[in-house]
């Protein structure tokens, strides 16, 4: 009468999961790993891109207070740092999913 979700994962009493379950799952997990490997990529470009951010003369003169400074978030600059950590999470949370994936479906790739 109910539309039981736990019919769509588990096909049948004797198997685990369903048999489009365990045939997607390893897909998933090369595209997980192809992303990942590409923001890698895309990070270390990224990270090659960007300026040092210690500026020695600031340290003699003082002038840490600049208009630069105030305003570094509309430059190139601190548009590849912003890049960079959106580009971090986004690979943190990718090895996440793929951690678990392979947990649950251990065996499967």
């Amino acid at each position: 009468m109910f539309f039981n979700i736990s019919n769509l994962i588990c096909a049948d009493e004797n198997k685990a999961v369903a048999p489009w379950v365990e045939n997607s799952f390893p897909v998933i997990k090369a595209v997980i790993v192809g992303v990942i490997a590409f923001l890698a990529v895309v990070m270390i470009v990224m990270n090659l891109m960007q300026k040092s951010n210690t500026n020695s003369s600031a340290a003699i003169t003082g002038q840490s207070n600049t208009f630069y400074n105030r305003n570094k978030g509309a430059t190139l600059q601190g548009k590849l740092k912003i890049l960079t950590i959106i580009d971090a999470v986004l690979i943190l949370v990718l090895c996440i999913a793929f951690l678990v994936l392979n947990t649950i479906y251990a065996g499967n790739i």
